[in-house]
């Protein structure tokens, strides 16, 4: 596909949404259905209140909720987990590449799954998930 400069946000999600499928069908059969089960969110870019968190407004994705096989805790209502994509922030980081754009969404997905399913950036590495 290569450079196009600027893309609607519908695309930039039908792209994104294929690049996570492709990823899904790649995984390792004891982590892909723990992926296939966390929604996956394609926003823009971060809102107010994830900025209001300290969160930076270039952000590339953000895994909120508990982590897999954690406990909620009785005191706090958290988020359900989900992996929030920033899709407007990652096609500026991609200057307007698509592939650059399909390669940053599938590693930012992968990272964002790692910590879903709890592990630390080492363990990603190390499963071959980045």
């Amino acid at each position: 596909m290569g450079f196009v400069r600027s893309v609607d946000f519908a695309r930039l999600a039908s792209l994104a949404q294929q690049v996570v499928t492709a990823a899904q069908r790649r995984l390792p059969p004891e982590v892909r259905a723990a992926a296939q089960a966390v929604p996956v969110c394609y926003e823009p870019h971060p809102n107010d209140g994830i900025l209001a968190e300290g969160w930076e407004p270039d952000i590339l994705g953000l895994f909120v909720g508990h982590a897999h096989g954690g406990e909620l805790r009785e005191d706090h209502a958290p988020l359900p987990p989900q992996i929030l994509l920033f899709l407007e922030n990652l096609w500026d980081y991609a200057e307007g590449d698509v592939e650059i754009y399909r390669d940053e969404v599938r590693l930012t997905y992968l990272h964002e799954l790692g910590h879903y399913l709890g592990w630390d950036e080492d363990e990603v590495t190390r499963r071959g998930l980045e």
